[in-house]
């Protein structure tokens, strides 16, 4: 897959483009990107057009902390069959585009837009005046197929009554949209049972494994760390189950996310996965670690033996855990 950042020097032909924000990649998102690669039977390369930075850090003093960094989102397209992802440059100049001059200079002139998937509700150009309706409007003019797509929806049908109550939030309604801000605020919660039902998938932290203080090796625990990018957003500190990809093969495991108080703190949160029955080097390598449950919040333990304890528990339930998946 093409990735061009941070630029606005290039140019593509016969596009099947779709444009947003894609935070999170969610079931609503791969709608679109269906669409997109569809269109590749028909000669078109699949485009996803979003920008470089979250629009919300430029709108706001605060750093938006986002479901997938741009190396995870790169990773994930590439799955998918994308050919080529543009991370647009969100400047003052961007912002303050004219709709109009959006869709003559970047979709026409620069990605040569044939086919356009967009959602029902996407806006673009200065002051968000350009939407669906100017889209419909300007495709007889520039000769592209443009395709309107509703937001993807849940059926409450299908959620438990805890999941209602907290996804839904004790509304009544039959249907709910799809949207990052509610995966966000599950992520947050460490809901990880309900982010996968409204994520499509597992969330997921990527990264390249790096050499930690090695404590957990002296009490029979050796872990893989990750130290994740200041603009990811993380579960709450605690210990999870998860899988973990390593060169297209899923290792089930414990992961641990916080500072280790225990042992003397970090100044920044760690990803420490501890792999069941693996114990090859990792140094260096890029893994993907995907979360399943949460088990419990990160707690202060009074010595190593006490920590050591409670891993053997945790190590146990995790074990049981996967165990209970195989038989089902």
């Amino acid at each position: 897959m093409e990735y061009i950042a941070g630029r606005t020097d290039f140019h593509l032909e016969k596009s099947a483009v779709t444009l947003g924000k894609f935070d999170g990649l969610h079931l609503g998102h791969q709608l679109l990107l269906n669409k997109i690669t569809e269109q590749k039977k028909k000669g078109l390369n699949a485009v996803v057009f979003t920008f470089l930075y979250h629009p919300v850090n430029l709108l706001s003093d605060r750093e938006m902390e986002l479901i997938y960094t741009e190396e995870e989102k790169q990773h994930i397209l590439e799955e998918y069959g994308v050919d080529v992802m543009i991370s647009f440059p969100f400047t003052e100049e961007t912002r303050s585009m004219e709709p109009e001059k959006f869709i003559e200079d970047i979709l026409i002139h620069k990605m040569d837009a044939k086919y356009i998937a967009v959602g029902s509700d996407f806006c673009f150009g200065r002051n968000r005046r350009g939407n669906t309706k100017m889209l419909e409007e300007y495709a007889s003019v520039y000769g592209y197929e443009l395709e309107i797509i509703e937001k993807k929806k849940y059926e409450r049908k299908e959620l438990t009554t805890a999941d209602q109550s907290a996804i839904c939030n004790g509304s009544k309604c039959e249907r709910k949209e799809i949207s990052s801000s509610c995966i966000r605020e599950q992520i947050g919660k460490g809901n990880m049972e309900k982010v996968i039902k409204l994520l499509g998938r597992p969330f997921s932290v990527r990264g390249e494994v790096l050499h930690g203080r090695k404590i957990g090796r002296t009490i029979g625990f050796p872990t893989t760390n990750l130290l994740p990018d200041k603009t990811k957003l993380l579960p709450p500190d605690g210990v999870y189950i998860t899988l973990t990809n390593i060169d297209g093969q899923e290792y089930p495991g414990i992961t641990n996310i916080g500072h280790n108080p225990t042992v003397g703190v970090t100044p920044e949160k760690r990803v420490e996965t501890y792999l069941f029955d693996y114990d090859n080097d990792l140094y260096g390598k890029f893994i993907q670690v995907s979360f399943l449950e949460r088990m419990r919040g990160e707690e202060v333990f009074h010595s190593l033996d006490e920590l050591k304890a409670q891993m053997d528990k945790d190590l146990a339930y995790g074990r049981k855990y996967f165990h209970k998946e195989v038989e089902i």
